[in-house]
């Protein structure tokens, strides 16, 4: 019985287009015995050699089988249907491909040199399996493999191959530049293993088990893939794979599965985006702010689904994230198989992941926190912005020259990380940027060697004794707390850049130690204990204690407290020489004590009423003045003229011998002196304290050299 469309009596018409089509056809395709009339008539083909099927324009179906040695080549115009399985080979001297079991107990697959393809798919012409049943493949399968059955004919395809077959099936390697493509809702599995050279598009309808323990895949040309099913992802034991395409998605209800044996990791180095145009050949999205705005119907939501698997998104090389999008337009799900799961961020710029990473099934993502880790990798440029509050319940890792941001800055992109998690830690060793514009941020247990800075207006609270990072801390913007005994004893030093930056110290108050600093323009709440170096600038709204260990640098003003002040210790004659030069005061403010109490103590060999040599002034410091509490220096001998000769430039730089009782800028300087701060008026003009002068380069155990050697004293 005859069953395809062009089986009619008007046979002659058609074998006239596929005479006129051959003739058309350049001489490289006309190769081979041409045996489409055989397939018009429904009869079976036993190759002997190089076969051709010319299909003429519509859909062809044919009932018989291929069989015997040699390659088919369908070209043509139309569509060429096969309903039952066919089975021939190449010829034996052809015949070269290597295909080996290894792994021992753990055995996994791998072809080498493969074979010329068996099947050829020209250009323009269609090559369909199946029928939306089980039969229809062309395939032989001589080798004993576990768990699949690889196909030894090998096939290229540079017109479409349709895979429209319910059962699993494999198709050796391909090749080609066309499309492969498998309609929706069949629920047949394409095994496709090992190596392909194929540089076309693949639509998934239904599953591709690219990768799994008893093969490895890689597809390194593949330029895009239309995902309209579930493209899972494995590993054999210890191998990586990596997917370099783009995939794209049109319809609601697809994702891609990930997962990987021990030792095994999955790198995908492309974008899961939207597809609003380019149909099947050449997916693509007009614009990319559709992948972050909700699509009737939920068109535009996919998703991945991490099973106990080492993940890495990105190689290093492009900085577009694997997953744009938002909580409404993408999920991720990281879960626990046989083991916790790994994501590795690994880009060269900075990108943005706007959905949380969660533990839920599929599209429910928030319906469990997720089971696993994430590390943002130390590659150069590697910026990441978490811009959604995550759910994930272990630790996160920025490794050294990496930065991790907790919200983008901007309304609706605040960040976070879920804290309550067994397996919740922070190992901060590159830089760790909060900055929400309205969720109010909660974090503990930090570690690590990094820096951390507040830049949003939202406060960042730090909780815990866990808080144990060693890097700056800094205050750009709004209110970094610390609450439930924690403190920043161990980050190296404290910044607050600007009059809006605040530091909450709590009850506990903030103790700066040995060999750390705390600098800049913004407020500390809170009492602050200095054991370290203190730049003026700062307001206290709280007491200030300065012990013998701790050091005050003028710098970008006085230091302003609002509570009791204690003082011991050094003050940095060097920075105070250098404001006084630059603006030739009469009067210098050290500390602005805006509270009642009486100032106490004093600066070492800087008792009430003592004698100061700056530049070429003698200062006089009081620890009663401005309005009865401030410390000031005030000059009691008169500058000389701005017009001294260089030689009166050069001794003033020196500065003039110390009178008994009489403190020089120079001696206190430890032998490396105040000149770098004094050569010249011009030079002086905006002039900071350099960073090596807060640390004075003395570390636990050394003799301090001072600001206030014995000469001074």
């Amino acid at each position: 019985m005859r069953s395809h469309t062009h089986k009619t009596a008007a046979a002659v018409g058609a074998l006239a287009a596929v005479v006129a089509l051959t003739v058309a056809a350049p001489p490289a395709a006309a190769a081979g015995r041409d045996v489409t009339a055989d397939v018009l008539a429904d009869r079976d083909v036993t190759l002997s050699g190089d076969t051709v099927v010319t299909v003429p324009p519509g859909t062809t179906t044919y009932d018989g089988v291929f069989r015997g040695r040699g390659t088919l080549t369908v070209r043509g115009t139309g569509t060429l249907v096969l309903t039952r399985d066919s089975d021939f080979t190449l010829p034996k001297p052809r015949q070269r491909q290597q295909v080996n079991v290894l792994g021992g107990n753990h055995p996994y697959v791998t072809t080498t040199d493969a074979d010329p393809p068996a099947v050829t798919v020209a250009r323009g012409a269609t090559l369909q399996y199946g029928n939306g049943g089980t039969t229809g493949l062309i395939g032989h399968f001589p080798y004993n493999t576990p768990a699949f059955r690889l196909n030894q004919d090998n096939i290229r395809v540079d017109g479409t191959l349709r895979l429209s077959l319910r059962s699993a099936y494999n198709l050796g390697t391909i090749s080609g530049s066309g499309l492969i493509t498998q309609p929706r809702f069949l629920w047949g599995t394409w095994d496709l293993s090992g190596t392909h050279s194929f540089s076309g598009v693949i639509d998934n309808g239904t599953q591709v088990n690219a990768g799994r323990p008893e093969f490895a895949t890689s597809l390194p040309a593949v330029r895009k893939v239309l995902n309209q099913g579930t493209w899972t992802v494995d590993t054999p034991l210890g191998r990586t794979v990596t997917m370099g395409m783009d995939f794209y998605q049109r319809e609601y209800g697809s994702d891609i599965n990930v997962q990987s044996r021990p030792g095994g990791k999955v790198v995908l180095t492309g974008r899961y985006s939207w597809s609003d145009r380019g149909g099947d050949t050449d997916p693509a999205l007009s614009d990319p702010a559709l992948n972050r705005t909700p699509a009737r119907k939920n068109v535009n939501k996919r998703g991945t689904n991490i099973k106990g698997a080492n993940v890495q998104w990105g190689d290093g090389t492009t900085n577009e994230i694997f997953m744009p999008g938002t909580a409404e337009t993408v999920y991720i799900n990281l879960l626990a198989a046989r083991s916790r799961s790994l994501l590795t961020f690994d880009y060269n710029g900075p990108v943005t992941l706007g959905a949380p990473i969660g533990g839920g099934r599929f599209h429910d993502t928030l319906a469990a926190p997720g089971a696993g880790d994430i590390v943002i990798k130390g590659t150069k440029g590697n910026d990441v912005t978490f811009a959604a509050v995550q759910y994930y319940d272990g630790s996160t890792t920025v490794d050294k020259r990496a930065v991790l941001r907790l919200g983008n800055g901007r309304a609706g992109g605040d960040g976070g990380l879920y804290t309550r998690g067994d397996h919740y830690k922070i190992i901060n060793n590159g830089s760790l940027v909060l900055n929400n514009t309205s969720r109010a941020l909660s974090l503990s247990r930090i570690g690590g060697s990094g820096s951390l800075t507040q830049s949003g207006a939202a406060t960042t609270t730090l909780t815990g004794s866990a808080v144990t990072y060693t890097g700056t801390t800094t205050v750009q913007k709004g209110t970094l707390a610390l609450r439930g005994g924690a403190t920043l004893a161990r980050s190296r030093a404290i910044r607050l850049t600007s009059p809006k930056s605040r530091l909450d110290a709590g009850t506990s108050g903030l103790r700066v130690g040995a060999g750390r600093t705390l600098t800049g323009k913004g407020t500390v709440k809170g009492a602050v204990t200095n054991d370290g170096v203190v730049a003026g600038g700062l307001t206290v709204s709280g007491d200030y204690t300065q012990s013998g260990a701790g050091e005050l640098v003028l710098r970008d003003g006085p230091l302003k407290v609002t509570g009791t002040v204690r003082l011991a210790g050094d003050l940095d004659l060097a920075a105070v020489a250098a404001t006084a030069g630059a603006d030739r005061a009469r009067r210098i403010t050290v500390v602005d004590h805006r509270g009642r109490s009486t100032t106490t103590g004093s600066f070492t060999g800087l008792k009430e009423g003592a004698k100061l040599q700056l530049n070429d002034t003698t200062y006089r410091i009081g620890y009663r003045g401005g309005d009865g509490n401030d410390v000031v220096l005030t000059a009691v001998s008169a500058s000389p003229s701005r017009s001294s000769s260089a030689a009166d430039a050069a001794r003033t730089a020196a500065g003039p011998p110390a009178s008994p009782g009489t403190r020089t800028a120079n001696a206190a300087a430890g032998g490396i002196g105040w000149w770098p701060y004094v050569l010249a008026a011009g030079l002086l003009v905006g002039l900071a304290v350099p960073a090596t002068r807060f640390g004075r380069g003395r570390g636990r155990g050394q003799r301090r050299g001072g600001r206030h050697a014995a000469q001074g004293r």
